[in-house]
């Protein structure tokens, strides 16, 4: 073997030299420092909970990773160790440290100062300072505080001082200030805030990780690479390749891992040979069709026959290096059985969850992970989530199957809007749709509300299915702007049926004669009972301030039989139902139950309240409708009322306190509490009970007392619950004052529970606590039924121990002061109560309903499956409710499971005894999705424990390539690490072993919210043509921004505000970006980077018409005006901003209208000629910078460019300042991410035809009325002043049409016939090599929202729009006009006969599709001044760069370029 291996390196010598090795590598940072790992580490710990934080901080070490791991593991279990090492791999936490340090930056720190504090604005360096700026703190206003502060959990009062220190853990200086800080806070004599500030960053930048990087093959059908040579760059092969993966590869038989640790000194000539033979089997020869037909199967077969766990790798290898294996592949042989099983399961996909053959999906414990939508980041963030639920679980005892059944259960999301029962005797209707005569007319059908009607129309339906219910106190004056609201309804005969509720003194000594509330009740009662109701508008009128007087007069005045102290006085017969009024709760209204809190006089909130209950009127039509389809529960022998009272979210009274979305719960899985140490009491001796509240509080206090007798009251109604005490004493427990206590205790632990409830009950109530520190004993107030000899000998041999027990656990775990009281309801922490608030037997009974509908019914059902003893299935039930209802909820998790699963599905069982996540991935062994998921599948499994399936969901019958390029997803499991122990600069794209022919471009597939740029290569990125290339092509991109997204709505008419715009700065700097608000759903994005960033509506004619009302998803309080928005992670942030129209304005009118008289001569003044262009690629910007020039040669205008940055390489942005300065033009580099709802386009050169079409309304400032798009490959003979300056004759855009000249390319015009020739009729098809767009009416017509609209209804069919730019705009002439401009404004060679170029105001490069000449041939052909024009501007680039290596020189005395490792380093 030795001889052979040898002869063949021998042979291999002798042809070949040891060239430098090729490939690609493309490489991705932030735009900001490094950050430290100990700061992410404690980020990472503080979203464990703000206590855990601070432990962390207190025990900080130095920055050093081992060290930081090590001292991490003291507070996190060895899952959240490892999701902690994947976070720090992704910098997952790098964005909020630099959040951090950008707030900081915007205080200013003071100067050369490692730390400071800010003491309401006033900074300091010093802890001696610290007093003295207290002092004078609180005549200055407080500090803004964010979501994601750090607040320590000392006495947090509200009027005290805010000290924000802004320093790095770990260092001297942050110990000194935290020590100090962190006692005055315990005192609670300031509130303690840090954020994370780090003085002296690194100057290194972080390389990124979590996105794709593509190699498409591009089509070489036409040339367009440029001829120009560029400086290459020799990278060692050694700082280059991964060895490791690529050791492991067998290639045609040879093992060269084994190989290289044989025969060490080869180690060169066996990477030459590995090569040689990997260029051998790279064979790029195109397939056949029916070579390619099975493919996909035959993938699946290969890796189904390898060792299960290479099988992933090899997934992983032939999906992203398709193109060079797909002939290896034809080879393979398909079994039978394993096609038959495919099938089969994929017709039970299909019929189960909708996966058709070739998807791709992925499921986390049946959490549906879109692989579109999810990232590294939010996937991190899901195994955190479910890591604490799994744990839980595990440390529960719940394992195997029993775990999946219990995740899987559906946990009702906690609901916010709330719907009050309004099957009330308190509630006075003034009308009844069903039953009153004015709407006798109206058909009483529930289908009824199913007929189509105008937008806003209401169906007058004679069925209560709108109720309001108003909250008035008749004695303040803003109650009557409610009666008017409903006078509004009533009068228009609206179908809402009207009630109100009066808050009035309730005692029974007043009368009407001494509080007008009272006699108010009473009057309208003696009108309801003697006339009728529905009179009631005719009857009160609205007018002066109700007093007893004026009560007295009306009365006299429209009743003068009635006898006033019959109505009004103490023994009137109208004042029956005052006492059983619902709670009092001024100014608040109820449609349908839900609650408005309302409105005071002020007319813009009234107009507010009304626009919302017409808006919740409208929507809740359209939940009516729903129920009434034929699937729905309400038929027409229905109660409407009954109905709608009977949904989940109806409760039969308001409590803030149980019903808030805040909820705090008992972690019952990591406390070492033996929680059966509180006793239970449960009515029912042997089922097992749902729901277990404990009460706590201090049992000798009535309030105490009267908390605990509420809740067995209510266990007596109620048997499905267990109650427990707690006692919370507010003194030091002794003998003398626990007697009730222990008494209560000892008959939990000795009697019978009925016994136990009943004399429980008796020792609660006033009499019997009175009594017994009048002396009477215990013994006399025992009851019938009870074991008397158990009870007393317990009651008399109990300590007092226990009590204090219960006392700490009430102070460290419940966290209450002694004597404050709480109920826990399945875990749920409901307190501490304030002294005089009550918690009554209607609240338990609320309480209750709440806890079941949250998961509790569903975890006993799953919990009796189980078997266990009543006793502890209650416990578990407790425990595991509390688990899953703090859990946060997240999506319908999914039952997915195959048929069969021998052949067509890879298993790879969890280690186990361990927390392990089941992960089963659905996916195309040759599809874009499984290029991606192999990645992270491989990577999911050395972070985590799984248990996996991957099934291969192959299709058959390719007629295509199935993947037409090369793919590398860069994702570390953990910090890598050189040689030397130092951190290595962190993961790269590494594309080795290439097939030297095919010419391709490099695509950058980020994150949703990422824009990024090529910030350095000096090869041509879009045509990378190894062949021609020596050494490695570098590539080094930078996330230049994260998004702010959002969504925008005018409240009043439930639309977008087209037009609108929004900037969005800093404090220091509040206009540093704006955008455009999008027609379609209210979109507009926003760059940004990790910060606080402050919204506004940008002054001008935004501001002056609308005004922001409120706002979601951001950091700021929902009214607050100014809209504070905090970007501290690489997700995708995204808000929702509802605006309304000032009153100033009354109508509402577009923004995007003309603007004044003034403005229009302002613009005058300054003529300049907008010009837009796009290009990629070096060869296209070559052409870019001659048609610049040839723009510039033919007007006097100042001309100012506009390009798209997207996919400018490097090397023009750093020439184009140059070329701007010599020739004396503006010029703008514009960018717009494409947004995620709009159907993405995956070819670069589809993306940037759509960039070309799809967002002219959104690019460009509204400053700028006209723009001309010109090609880069075209060359301008004449003034395009002239071009603007042309009438359009009210179209947005003029565009040329075609040439029909040449007569010989008559066949190759496709708009002549078929579609193009029935659609287009008697107009012309249209060029996009050239237009001018009049953005102002462009806007004003909404030309961009029409265009995206037809866009995705068109492109969800692959095969329409195949020319985007130019078939788009062709397709929507009819909705949206093109002028057609002179046919002299463009020429162009394919399509125009020779004797018109004379004439030809600009001329293009089209391609020919006859001839496919190249363009650089072409260009030097056809148009004499492109020569002159190109040397002219390569010798401006010249002179560019003999500068800027001078420059260089005199810097670094050094090479212009280095490698990937030595500039890292």
């Amino acid at each position: 073997m030795r001889t052979a291996i040898v002869l063949l390196l021998l042979l291999l010598n002798i042809h070949h030299v040891i060239s430098a090795p090729k490939g690609v590598t493309a490489s991705l940072k932030a735009k900001w420092n490094m950050t430290p790992f100990l700061l992410e580490t404690s980020e990472f710990i503080g979203e464990d909970g703000n206590e855990k934080f601070w432990q962390f901080v207190d025990t900080s070490v130095r920055s050093y990773y081992n060290l930081i791991i090590k001292k991490a593991g003291q507070f996190l279990t060895d899952l959240q160790v490892n999701l902690l090492k994947f976070a720090l791999a992704l910098r997952s936490y790098s964005p909020a440290v630099h959040a951090s340090q950008q707030i900081a930056s915007d205080e200013p720190p003071p100067e050369a100062c490692p730390a400071f504090v800010s003491i309401h604005g006033q900074h300091s360096c010093s802890t001696k300072d610290i007093k003295k700026l207290l002092k004078a703190a609180a005549g200055r206003p407080k500090p803004y505080l964010y979501k994601n502060d750090h607040t320590y959990p000392g006495i947090n009062k509200t009027d005290v001082p805010v000290v924000i220190l802004y320093a790095e853990i770990g260092t001297k200086k942050f110990t000194s200030f935290h020590k100090a800080l962190s006692e005055k806070a315990q005192e609670g004599k300031l509130m303690y805030v840090l954020r994370h500030f780090v003085a002296d960053p690194k100057h290194q930048k972080m390389l990124l990780s979590g996105y794709g990087v593509e190699l498409a093959i591009k089509s070489t059908e036409y040339k367009a690479v440029d001829d120009t040579k560029v400086k290459g760059q020799f990278v060692t092969y050694q700082t280059f390749i991964n060895t490791e993966d690529d050791d492991n590869d067998e290639v045609q038989g040879f093992f060269f891992g084994t190989l290289k640790k044989s025969h060490p000194e080869l180690q060169e000539q066996l990477v030459e040979l590995r090569k040689h033979l990997l260029e051998s089997t790279n064979d790029m020869a195109p397939l056949k069709v029916w070579e390619m037909q099975d493919l996909s199967f035959q993938a699946a077969a290969r890796i189904m026959s390898v060792p299960k766990f290479d099988a992933l790798k090899l997934m992983r290898d032939l999906s992203q290096n398709f193109p060079s294996k797909a002939r290896s592949l034809t080879r393979v042989a398909v079994k039978q059985e394993m096609r038959k099983e495919i099938e089969e399961n994929q017709k039970h996909l299909s019929e189960t969850i909708g996966v058709h053959p070739g998807d791709g999906e992925l499921f986390i414990n049946g959490l549906h992970i879109d692989l579109d939508i999810h990232n590294p980041f939010s996937i991190l963030d899901i195994l955190r989530g479910e890591a604490r639920v799994l744990e839980g679980l595990h440390n529960l005892g719940i394992k195997g199957e029993h775990q999946g059944k219990l995740l899987s259960l559906p946990v009702n999301a906690v609901d916010d809007s709330y719907a009050l029962d309004i099957r009330h005797p308190a509630i006075m209707w003034i009308n009844d749709i069903e039953n009153d005569a004015m709407y006798r007319s109206w058909p009483t059908g529930v289908q009824e509300l199913l007929r189509a009607t105008f937008p806003g129309v209401i169906r007058q339906v004679r069925r209560n299915f709108f109720n309001l219910v108003l909250f008035l106190d008749p004695v303040q004056e803003e109650s009557i702007e409610l009666v008017k609201l409903a006078e509004l309804f009533y009068k228009h005969k609206i179908p809402l049926r009207i009630g109100f509720v009066f808050v009035v003194n309730t005692k029974d000594e007043i009368d009407g004669f001494s509080d007008a509330g009272v006699g108010f009740y009473r009057l309208l009662n003696y009108i309801a009972d003697e006339y009728d109701l529905s009179q009631l508008y005719n009857r009160v009128d609205v007018g002066e301030t109700l007093s007893v007087d004026t009560l007295s007069a009306y009365l006299k005045r429209k009743f003068p039989k009635a006898s006033a102290e019959r109505i009004l006085g103490v023994e009137s017969e109208y004042d029956d139902k005052r006492k059983s009024n619902i709670p009092p709760q001024p100014y608040i209204t109820l449609y349908y139950g839900h609650v408005y809190i309302s409105l005071h006089v002020d007319c813009s909130n009234y107009t507010r309240s009304s626009t919302y209950l017409w808006i919740d009127f409208l929507s809740d039509i359209t939940l009516i409708q729903c129920v009434l389809c034929p699937q729905g529960q309400l038929t027409e022998g229905s109660d409407v009322v009954d109905y709608l009272m009977e949904q989940a979210n109806v409760v039969p009274r308001m409590n803030p306190l149980i019903l808030s979305t805040e909820r705090k719960y008992l972690d019952f899985t990591a406390r070492p509490v033996d929680y059966r140490v509180f006793a239970l009491l449960s009515i029912d001796e042997d089922g097992m009970t749902t729901v277990t509240m404990w009460i706590a509080g201090d049992f000798e206090k009535v309030s105490g007392r009267k908390l605990l007798l509420s809740a067995l009251k209510h266990q007596k109604a109620s048997p499905g619950v267990r109650v427990g005490v707690i006692d919370n004493p507010t003194g030091k427990p002794s003998e003398d004052n626990t007697v009730l206590y222990r008494a209560i205790w000892a008959s939990f632990l000795t009697q019978k529970n009925k016994a136990t409830s009943e004399f429980v009950q008796k020792l609660l109530k006033e009499e019997s606590s009175q009594l017994l520190p009048q002396g009477t004993r215990m013994k006399d107030l025992l009851m019938q039924g009870m074991d008397v000899d158990a009870f007393e000998k317990k009651f008399n041999t109990l300590e007092v121990d226990f009590i204090r027990s219960q006392q700490l656990f009430c102070r460290d775990v419940l966290k209450l002061s002694p004597g404050e009281r709480a109920v826990i309801s399945n875990g749920r922490i409901l307190g501490p109560f304030e002294e005089k608030e009550e918690f009554t037997v209607e609240d338990f009974h609320l309480l209750e309903k709440i806890t079941l509908s949250g998961s509790a019914e569903k975890v006993k059902a799953r919990v009796k499956q189980m078997g266990m003893k009543p006793k502890h299935a209650s416990d578990l039930v407790m425990k595991v409710d509390a688990l899953l209802t703090a859990a946060p909820k997240g999506e319908v998790r999914r039952d997915v499971h195959f048929i069969k699963d021998n052949h067509s599905v890879l298993h790879l069982s969890p280690r186990e005894n361990e927390v392990f996540y089941d992960v089963v991935a659905i996916v195309d062994p040759l599809s874009r999705e499984a290029q991606k998921m192999s990645s992270l599948l491989i990577v999911l499994g050395q972070v985590v424990n799984v248990r996996l399936q991957v099934f291969m969901n192959c299709r058959a019958k390719l007629s295509e390539m199935p993947l037409k390029s090369f793919y590398r997803f860069v994702l570390e499991s953990d910090v890598a690490f050189l040689a030397n122990d130092t951190v290595s600069p962190g993961p790269v794209a590494r594309f080795m072993e290439l097939p030297e022919s095919p010419l391709l471009t490099l695509n950058m597939i980020t994150p949703e919210s990422w824009m990024v740029q090529a910030v350095r290569s000096p090869h041509d990125l879009d045509n990378i043509h190894l062949q021609e290339v020596s050494g490695v092509v570098t590539a080094e991109y930078e996330l230049e921004h994260l998004l702010l997204e959002g969504h925008c709505f005018d409240l009043s008419t439930g639309q977008p505000p087209r037009g609108l715009q929004f900037t969005l700065g800093m404090s220091r700097d509040p206009l540093m970006y704006d955008t455009i608000v999008m027609a379609n759903l209210g979109y507009f994005q926003l760059k940004a980077n990790p910060g606080a960033w402050i919204l506004r509506l940008r002054k001008g004619r935004s501001e002056d018409i609308y005004q922001v009302l409120t706002h979601d998803g951001t950091d700021s309080p929902a009214d607050a005006g100014d809209v504070i928005v905090v970007l501290n992670s690489f997700h995708s942030k995204i808000i929702k901003v509802r605006v309304s129209v000032l009153m100033s304005y009354g109508l509402i009118y577009s923004i995007t209208g003309g603007g004044s008289k003034k403005d229009d001569g302002e613009k005058k003044k300054e003529d300049v000629l907008n010009i837009f262009s796009v290009a990629s690629g070096h060869l296209y910007e070559r052409f870019l910078r001659i048609m610049m020039l040839s723009v510039l040669r033919h007007t006097k205008t100042p001309v100012k460019f506009w390009f798209l940055k997207n996919y400018l390489s490097p090397s023009f942005k750093e020439t184009i300042s140059h070329m701007a300065e010599s020739y004396g033009f503006q010029y703008e580099l514009v960018q717009y991410k494409w947004p995620r709802w709009l159907h993405q386009q995956t070819e670069k050169q589809r993306i940037i035809w759509g960039y070309k079409i799809l967002f002219l309304d959104v690019l460009f400032p509204l400053a700028v009325d006209k723009i001309i798009f010109v090609d880069a490959d075209q060359i301008v003979r004449a003034d395009l002043k002239e071009l603007r300056d042309l009438n359009l004759e009210g179209a947005p855009y003029g565009y040329t049409p075609f040439c029909d000249s040449r007569r010989e390319m008559e066949g190759y015009r496709f708009w002549k016939t078929g579609y193009w020739a029935s659609h287009l009729g008697h107009r012309k098809y249209h060029i996009s090599a050239l237009y001018v767009v009049d953005l102002k009416k462009f806007r004003k017509i909404a030309a961009g929202d029409r265009l995206r609209g037809q866009y995705q209804a068109l492109s969800q069919d692959p095969n329409s729009l195949s020319n985007l730019d130019q078939d788009l705009p062709n397709n929507m002439i009819h909705q949206v006009a093109i002028k057609s401009l002179p046919q002299e404004w463009l020429w162009c060679e394919t399509w125009c006969d020779d004797t018109s170029k004379v004439t030809a105001k600009t001329i293009d490069l089209c391609n020919n599709p006859k001839t496919k000449e190249p363009k650089l041939m072409a260009a030097a052909r056809i148009v004499p001044e492109w020569v002159e024009y190109d040397k002219e501007i390569k010798q401006l680039l010249r002179q560019v760069q003999e500068q800027g290596d001078a420059h260089h020189a005199e810097e670094e005395g050094g090479s212009t370029f280095c490698s990937q490792a030595t500039c890292e380093a």
